[in-house]
């Protein structure tokens, strides 16, 4: 289907990613990961905040506590309410940054990183508990992308970019995951092979349904909890990111674009929103 899509903030972002709506604020947290920036949207108002930070910045998530916890490229920090920023954990990799993140349900940071050239098995996906503690989850990742959770936590789905698949774990009481295999493959049989594109963030709605941002694709598609095709939302621009929903009902689809890719669209790098196209889950709070 042709999206209701709007543009809720035009931004000339060069990549932005990683949206994530902080309730306790009715605000979406976003960022323009190469230009190290941090932006802030308040639809009720329309108030916006811009905060530069001092290395490329890959996520940005609010913390239980006030302020955010972020994905550098040297590492996990946390700005408390008044500004003021500290390392959580510090592991600086020369090519390397930090990309995109996500907070699981007990509170801990699964944060991605890749290489800067992309190279194959240049980046690590890793839970970083609210004290600092880091535990490698995936060694050899190529550009780690999407993370969430099915409503009863039981199901994490996963990203590496070039695999072109969603995939998805077992979580385990202690919030541990195991048995990883395809949810999706973005094949040429969904599309031709010039537009299917490549999976990047993802979204996971009340209902259980993964909704995936195509690199290159121009659109974000809806997949069933049975990993079926259920719903493909097209937009005016070549690269949409990462999704998020957001706004009181959390029914507002807000996408993350970045500038380039097929068409060449003067929207690419700005904030669209989808009203109304679905039902999302409130996030969790960084517990540090």
């Amino acid at each position: 289907m042709n999206a209701g899509w709007e543009v809720a903030v035009a931004e000339p972002a060069w990549l932005g990613e990683g949206p994530t709506w902080d309730a306790r604020a009715g605000r979406l947290i976003w960022v323009d990961i190469l230009s190290a920036r941090v932006h802030t949207f308040t639809p009720a108002t329309g108030r916006r905040t811009v905060m530069a930070t001092e290395q490329h910045v890959g996520a940005a998530k609010p913390r239980a506590g006030g302020g955010m916890v972020v994905n550098l490229r040297d590492g996990v920090g946390c700005y408390d309410a008044s500004g003021a920023f500290s390392w959580l954990c510090r592991e600086p990799v020369p090519g390397r940054r930090g990309n995109d993140a996500a907070v699981a349900p007990d509170g801990s940071l699964w944060a991605g990183t890749m290489r800067y050239d992309e190279s194959a098995g240049g980046g690590t996906l890793s839970r970083v508990a609210p004290g600092g503690t880091v535990t490698r989850i995936l060694p050899d990742v190529t550009v780690s992308n999407g993370i969430g959770w099915s409503p009863d936590g039981r199901l994490m789905y996963y990203i590496d970019s070039p695999t072109r698949r969603v995939d998805v774990f077992d979580v385990d009481d202690q919030g541990a995951v195991r048995g990883r295999r395809p949810f999706v493959r973005i094949t040429e049989s969904e599309s031709s092979a010039s537009t299917a594109g490549f999976p990047d963030g993802l979204t996971v709605d009340a209902d259980g349904g993964v909704w995936v941002a195509l690199w290159d694709g121009a659109q974000v598609r809806r997949y069933a909890p049975d990993g079926s095709l259920d719903q493909v939302l097209r937009l005016p621009v070549g690269r949409p990111t990462a999704c998020a929903f957001g706004g009181a009902a959390l029914a507002d689809l807000y996408v993350t674009t970045a500038r380039g890719g097929p068409g060449g669209s003067p929207l690419g790098g700005s904030l669209l929103v989808v009203p109304g196209v679905g039902r999302g889950l409130t996030q969790p709070e960084f517990a540090g």
